[in-house]
């Protein structure tokens, strides 16, 4: 009774399954995508890992955020009874104004134009949208 209590507490921990969250901002995806397998968390993520700073990765934002065990985590949770409880955290960035604009939906503007010269740039940029459905970007250079 006691072997059968033992291997049912053991094997619970391990019959869980995987964890899985995903975190979605609205922004379309890029193929800039950055993985670390190994985020270091301890007694079951009560201690979580450390913050991943985006920015150093991702130029244009974040598109989504997926964290999850993966079956070699809980190996290692399972052996070190969830004191140490890694996860996997993927960063998918976002895709940037380079990405998503070409041609004709985009519009340049010089950091020192004068005032007639901004508003007549985005009326046009807004007349161009307007007509084509589609957004028209105006970059500064």
């Amino acid at each position: 009774m006691k072997k059968a209590i033992l291997l049912l507490t053991l094997l619970v921990p391990l019959m869980s399954g995987c964890y899985h969250a995903q975190v979605t901002t609205g922004l379309e995806a890029s193929n800039e995508v950055y993985q670390e397998a190994w985020a270091t968390s301890f007694i079951a993520g009560l201690v979580p890992p450390d913050m991943i700073d985006a920015t150093e990765h991702c130029d244009n934002g974040v598109a989504k955020v997926e964290t999850r065990h993966s079956f070699l985590n809980l190996v290692a949770q399972a052996i070190t009874f969830s004191i140490f409880s890694p996860m996997e955290i993927t960063v998918t960035c976002a895709a940037g104004m380079s990405d998503a604009s070409t041609g004709d939906n985009t519009m340049e503007l010089a950091q020192n134009s004068s005032q007639n010269v901004i508003e007549s740039t985005f009326q046009e940029a807004v007349t161009r949208s307007a007509t084509t459905n589609k957004p028209v970007y105006v970059k500064f250079k």
